[in-house]
């Protein structure tokens, strides 16, 4: 029986569980979807996800009614800053990434500033930073994406490395350690959760909330800029809006890992987990040549009953 209840109260193993299982079942619409090598390349598409989400996964749990709204005017930010700076010569790598990330630290200190100081609704402050962010890239590019993407990024991001697992694979799970080495062996992860929970509470124990907030909508910002430099490793070129798509999937893996929405529990751990989920509901969609349309609309059915599901968190924890 307490095995039982443990498993009915962690979210993430049950999202691993229905990833492995959602793979098998590939196995059984598709023939040959079964192998290594496909495999992998979930594990790479979902990488891209859940490094994008991984901000997101900090201001959830945050509390506060946190959501990041911008992450995907960052991430498209990130990929044109790149791509422009670095005009295909791998020399320029490092500084186009350090240009892309430098901005997207800055757009998410101003979120977090608005936030913390102003009393801005977090949902407010992010979606009026996205509209922002996509008038900027408006004035930068003038409609026009000049550039190109150094070779080096497509040979060491999406081509396989090791024993054929791709280099983002790898880039990937070493961030998930940092993240779980921040969230759970730091000062900061313990306060975020303070936080989390209840505001009032952290600041009485002595928590500066003000500051927690910005600095984790300001990681919010650099990690969707790094998403966005992963991503163009991937992609090859830029468009007005490649980081769209992974708004509403940044969320829900993070909601379907088992993160709490009013914030103080939860974990990377599930927000990749989450990821694989979407990834391969996407990936067995698209096998069943499924309208776009459709695909929406089922992945948007799985969020909500999910989160009828883990809603039940908050008060559990109460």
């Amino acid at each position: 029986m307490e095995t039982i209840k443990s498993l009915k109260l962690n979210p993430p193993l049950i999202a691993l569980l229905l990833a492995v299982a959602l793979f098998f079942l590939g196995g059984l619409i598709q023939p040959g979807f079964l192998n290594i090598n496909q495999a992998f390349n979930i594990l790479r598409l979902a990488a891209f996800l859940g490094i994008i989400a991984a901000g997101q996964t900090l201001v959830i749990l945050s509390g506060g009614e946190g959501i990041d709204l911008s992450i995907g005017a960052v991430v498209t930010l990130a990929a044109i800053l790149t791509f422009r700076i670095n005009d295909g010569q791998n020399t320029m790598v490092l500084p186009a990434m350090a240009v892309a990330l430098l901005a997207g630290t800055f757009i998410g200190l101003l979120n977090g500033v608005g936030v913390a100081f102003l009393r801005v609704p977090p949902l407010v402050m992010t979606l009026g930073m996205a509209g922002v962010v996509q008038g900027l890239i408006l004035a930068i590019t003038q409609g026009e994406m000049i550039g190109d993407t150094a070779p080096v990024m497509g040979r060491f991001i999406s081509s396989p490395l090791v024993f054929g697992i791709p280099g983002v694979i790898f880039i990937w799970f070493i961030l998930a350690g940092l993240i779980w080495l921040l969230l759970e062996r730091s000062a900061y992860g313990k306060q975020l959760y303070a936080i989390g929970v209840n505001r009032t509470t952290a600041r009485l124990s002595g928590v500066r909330v003000p500051v927690m907030v910005i600095i984790t909508y300001t990681l919010s910002g650099l990690l969707a800029a790094f998403g966005g430099f992963m991503l163009l490793g991937f992609t090859q070129t830029v468009f007005m809006n490649l980081g769209g798509p992974y708004l509403f999937p940044s969320v829900a893996a993070v909601v379907v890992g088992g993160t709490a929405l009013s914030g103080g529990k939860g974990s990377y751990w599930g927000t990749m987990a989450g990821a694989l989920v979407l990834t391969l509901i996407t990936s067995l969609l698209t096998t069943m040549q499924l309208p776009q349309a459709f695909r929406q609309m089922t992945l948007g059915v799985i969020l909500l009953v999910l989160i009828s599901v883990y809603g039940r968190q908050r008060g559990l924890r109460q």
